[in-house]
């Protein structure tokens, strides 16, 4: 479908050589056959209109008439009387004529970890607050201002995080980033440079975390994880000098760092002179236990901590912030400062404003209510549909964690639920070694609607009860009474 110009003279590179023995008529018309032919102007695509493009070559408006009749009758252009000149049907190159990359059929009901609601970005408050903070932005807003980021929405979030999260809520050490990729591959290059040479990664966690790390010239150890959260015995030995955790809702098996682990990995780090990595990434959507406030808050010299409006608004916002130790702020920003010059700022004061009016909490206490319903929803659908069924990680998020059944085996269960047009995602991604025992499925609810969460298990419960066999009932995971709030 080609793409409608709008306006009566979108802009097209022609080259006239007024110097050339060739004619300006010939030159123009060997101009657009070379464009067409190669591509430039595709099938369909709207042509200037010859007075527009006349005064553009500096040439008579005839002339344009002249070669724009000429290509029509060699069959370049198509034009009818009261509508513009197109490219004619197949004068150009289609863009099927060239190799793509195929592009995989859509699911109809898609498990994927990590996403939420998409559908619930509220849209009228977003841009209530751009409008507003547009309307009472300085000029010097319009600038390229501070790397660090807009002083409005740091003092903003540095409050909003003293308030929820228990953090440390100084806007003098805080920086704004372009989502928690962007932060995190800040703090690893400065810490690069400050020698660190090993950092540390949960086992399972973020695939990309080892890349971001390597990338940076470190060496990326992964630590294990159990019930209790990150092994800082294992992390000890490991001789890392830097570590990335996500102590609130372990991404992803969903478990929470123990108060004597979260002791032990403060003092780890002041013993070794080395770096907490905080990635609050979903601490804002929690169900059936009380809040975990943040490590940052506990040693603010040795936690470097990072959030991002990713999961409670949108993705696409890419929009985050990184607190950090105050030996390290100052290189944090001279690396942000080199890597873009700064993030939207019109963006930056919408959110503050967002957040200042009190609509963010709204939307926050809003959308815990979805995601629980759906949690309830993915719950009850497995105890009906798959009874005894181990679950885990539901205490905060909008993912668990489904402890396949012995003997089978996560990637034909996630190959044959493709074929039935269900996406699922195995616990293997997550883990260092790619290893697929036990056999674990990560089932993200935030993007689904609760029909189709319970539609999709229906869809899949023969492929994940085969062979079911009773589970442990004493399991920390275990979940005792479907249909109501579970306790992990």
């Amino acid at each position: 479908m080609p793409i409608e110009w709008a306006g009566l003279g979108p802009e097209l590179l022609l080259r006239l050589d007024r110097s050339a023995q060739e004619t300006l008529g010939s030159q123009l018309q060997g101009e657009l056959r070379e464009a067409i032919r190669t591509g430039r102007l595709r099938e369909g695509e709207r042509l200037p209109s010859s007075r527009v493009l006349a005064s553009e070559l500096g040439v008579s408006r005839g002339l344009v008439l002249d070669c724009y009749e000429q290509l029509t009758a060699e069959g370049y252009l198509s034009a009818r009387s009261g509508s513009a000149t197109r490219v004619a049907a197949r004068a150009a190159p289609r863009p099927g004529d060239h190799p793509v990359s195929a592009t995989p059929l859509p699911l109809a009901i898609d498990f994927r970890p990590g996403v939420p609601d998409l559908t619930s970005f509220p849209l009228d408050d977003w841009l209530w607050a751009m409008g507003r903070a547009a309307r009472q932005a300085p000029t010097a807003a319009m600038d390229y201002g501070d790397s660090r980021g807009a002083g409005t929405l740091r003092e903003v979030l540095a409050a909003y995080l003293r308030r929820v999260r228990g953090g440390s809520g100084d806007a003098g050490r805080m920086l704004i980033c372009t989502g928690f990729a962007q932060g995190i591959d800040l703090v690893v290059r400065v810490l690069g440079g400050h020698g660190v040479r090993r950092i540390a990664f949960e086992d399972p966690g973020d695939p990309d975390l080892r890349a971001i790390a390597t990338r940076a010239g470190l060496e990326a150890v992964p630590v294990a994880v159990d019930e209790r959260g990150v092994d800082v015995a294992a992390l000890s030995a490991s001789a890392a000098r830097a570590v990335v955790v996500t102590p609130a809702h372990q991404s992803p098996t969903g478990v929470v760092l123990a108060a004597e682990r979260r002791q032990a990995l403060v003092a780890w780090a002041s013993a070794a002179d080395a770096v907490i990595i905080e990635d609050e990434y979903d601490n804002e959507f929690r169900y059936d236990r009380q809040p975990v406030g943040s490590l940052e808050g506990l040693a603010p010299d040795r936690v470097a901590s990072i959030g991002t409006v990713s999961k409670t608004l949108a993705p696409t916002l890419r929009l985050g912030w990184v607190v950090c130790p105050s030996w390290l702020i100052e290189a944090v920003a001279q690396e942000k400062r080199i890597a873009d010059r700064g993030s939207p700022g019109l963006d930056q004061l919408a959110l503050a404003t967002l957040i200042e009016s009190g609509r963010y909490d709204r939307h926050l206490r809003h959308m815990r209510a979805v995601y629980a319903e759906r949690r309830a929803g993915l719950v009850d659908a497995l105890a009906a549909q798959v009874p005894g069924l181990l679950l885990t990680g539901l205490a905060a998020g909008f993912h668990a964690v489904a402890h396949l059944p012995d003997g089978l085996r996560e990637h034909a269960v996630i190959a044959a639920a493709r074929e039935r047009s269900i996406g699922l995602y195995g616990m293997s991604r997550y883990r260092a070694d790619g290893g697929t025992d036990p056999a674990q499925l990560v089932l993200g609810f935030g993007n689904l609607s609760l029909s189709a969460v319970e539609r999709g298990i229906a869809a899949i419960a023969d492929l994940i009860g085969a062979e079911l066999r009773p589970r442990r009932t004493d399991h920390p995971g275990f979940l005792r009474d479907p249909g109501t709030e579970r306790r992990q």
